[in-house]
């Protein structure tokens, strides 16, 4: 490596020298090597494998400025975080806030995404929390929110003249007894409720079949709407409304037809509601956003019948189901031995003859199994049901099976796609919210050349109060991916796992995310880059 790589000097506004300068550096292969490098400036670091590259620029220029950063923090912090050796070097002088950025995969998280990584999805889940327009997942019709006094309103308007009761939700569609509910609603001097479609008085000791599903009403008022008794209706309609947890019915006795309103998003065809979206509801890594079948990984592993049974051409007897292998003396031999027997089938008939039902019950069990003559198996309470063989391996999958166990038994799954979400990660709430017509997961998906041609023509699709509430959101996504497509990586999508990039992909992503950062007067220190820059606009 040349000793001298650039003396060139930018005179700074201050009248300082603009220059980084390093004097003696003596670490790894380096031989009190002095290096004099311009601020304001792209200076390449070029030689041979071993002549001390890395060593100049990572080992010295670099720990150097991060060990004048920690040494800013409190004793505590430094404490805790460790303390950090000077690089064998003379002198530094010129030093520059450093960020080294290495050519080396960012993330293996699989929850780690280009979207992520870069921080415009965070912006996207915050545009779609603050102007996302939400659809129903029943009806697909727009989600609606009312004020009290719309509610009262619209009642007043669609039922002038009619009898209606009021009614305030308090159980959808769950099963139990609810018996302490009909108490606890006594004592608050309720006596009617609306049980699975049904007007009703509370009775003493009134409860549901537990097992089943219901859906109780409270009945907060009856009453045959006009103008005069507004106050009465408002009353009713906040009550029922601080009851029902924002929501209420309206039950029109003549028509025999309910309809819902909310202080929430609702469904007026359907009467299924939506909290109010916050950024963390279309959020893949968070509880309230994930798929709730794949948990936000956008795949499911599930049991390969083929690697269980695969070659049909064997026997049972031979060894067809892998997992259980060889004929043996056991109880599952034979249990599957009086499945089999039961339908005219043995333990020796090829897999591919058996029936389709019966190769059901051996892989997802059977709640009996047939006696088998001279066996005390089969005669035994205990071996009377089969749990089937893929139950028998996703016991095997369990925490506490151990390592073994569920090294054995990964052997049978694949991996595919969600059937729930279709590998978009999010529940179907959250991916019927929509900002011009797309959803968050669509957007993710597009290219990002296309992403930011959505991103800076968008505004112009949106009504004025959207316009205004997105502006600066819509502006800091707009900034990012356009770094993005400066360092050529117009082709990805945000939803790409960061554990699929290349060294070099991974290398500019981390590089357009520091640029999208806005800071000044900054070192970055880029290891080998393989990235095609271009004069902006």
């Amino acid at each position: 490596m040349d000793k001298q790589v650039n003396t060139a000097e930018h005179i700074a506004d201050d009248g300082t020298s603009g220059r980084i300068v390093v004097t003696g550096a003596r670490v790894n292969n380096l031989r009190d090597i002095d290096v004099e490098i311009p601020h304001d400036s792209l200076t390449v670091i070029t030689g041979l494998s071993g002549s001390g590259k890395s060593s100049l620029a990572f080992d010295t220029i670099f720990a150097e400025g991060q060990r004048r950063y920690i040494e800013t923090f409190s004793a505590y912090a430094r404490n805790m975080l460790g303390n950090l050796e000077r690089p064998d070097v003379d002198s530094i002088t010129g030093l520059c806030p450093v960020i080294a950025i290495e050519q080396k995969t960012i993330n293996r998280n699989p929850r780690s995404t280009i979207g992520t990584t870069t921080e415009i999805y965070d912006f996207l889940r915050l545009l779609y929390a603050r102007i996302g327009k939400a659809r129903s997942y029943l009806s697909g019709q727009e989600m609606v929110k009312y004020t009290d006094e719309k509610i009262v309103s619209l009642i007043q308007e669609k039922y002038d003249g009619r009898k209606i009761y009021i009614l305030a939700p308090l159980v959808k569609n769950r099963k139990g007894h609810y018996k302490e509910l009909f108490e606890n609603l006594v004592k608050k001097g309720y006596l009617n409720v609306r049980v699975d479609g049904q007007l009703t008085e509370i009775s003493r000791g009134m409860k549901l079949d537990r097992y089943r599903q219901h859906n109780v009403e409270l009945v907060i008022d009856r009453l045959k709407v006009n103008a005069k008794d507004g106050e009465r209706l408002l009353a009713s309609v906040e009550t029922a409304l601080a009851q029902g947890d924002k929501e209420l019915m309206v039950y029109d006795v003549e028509a025999d037809e309910v309809a819902y309103y909310s202080q929430e998003l609702m469904d007026p065809a359907t009467g299924i509601s939506y909290h109010d979206p916050a950024p963390h509801n279309f959020s893949f890594n968070s509880p309230q956003g994930a798929c709730p079948r794949c948990k936000g990984l956008g795949y499911v592993n599930i049991i390969d019948r083929a690697k269980i049974v695969p070659d049909e051409n064997l026997s049972i007897h031979a060894g067809a189901i892998v997992p259980l292998g060889k004929y043996r003396d056991n109880v599952i031999f034979m249990q599957i031995r009086a499945i089999l027997e039961a339908v005219g089938f043995t333990l020796k008939t090829p897999f591919k003859d058996l029936s389709d039902e019966v190769v059901d019950d051996i892989f997802n069990g059977t709640a009996s199994v047939p006696h088998l003559e001279g066996s005390t198996v089969s005669a035994s309470d205990y071996f009377r049901s089969f749990d089937g063989i893929i139950k028998s391996i996703e016991t095997m999958t369990e925490e506490d099976a151990g390592y073994q166990a569920r090294k054995w038994s990964g052997q049978f799954f694949t991996r595919c796609t969600c059937p729930e979400c279709n590998g978009a990660r999010l529940n179907r709430e959250a991916l019927h919210f929509f900002v011009d017509g797309k959803n968050i997961a669509e957007l993710s998906s597009l290219d990002i050349a296309q992403l930011s041609q959505w991103a800076d023509t968008v505004s112009d699709r949106l009504d004025d109060r959207d316009r205004r509430i997105a502006a600066e959101i819509i502006k800091e996504i707009a900034v990012r991916l356009h770094f993005l497509v400066d360092v050529g990586l117009d082709y990805l999508q945000l939803n790409r796992n960061s554990a699929t990039l290349s060294g070099g992909e991974s290398q500019r992503i981390r590089l357009a995310t520091q640029l999208g950062s806005e800071l000044v007067n900054v070192l970055y220190i880029l290891d080998e880059p393989s990235i095609g820059l271009h004069q902006r606009d």
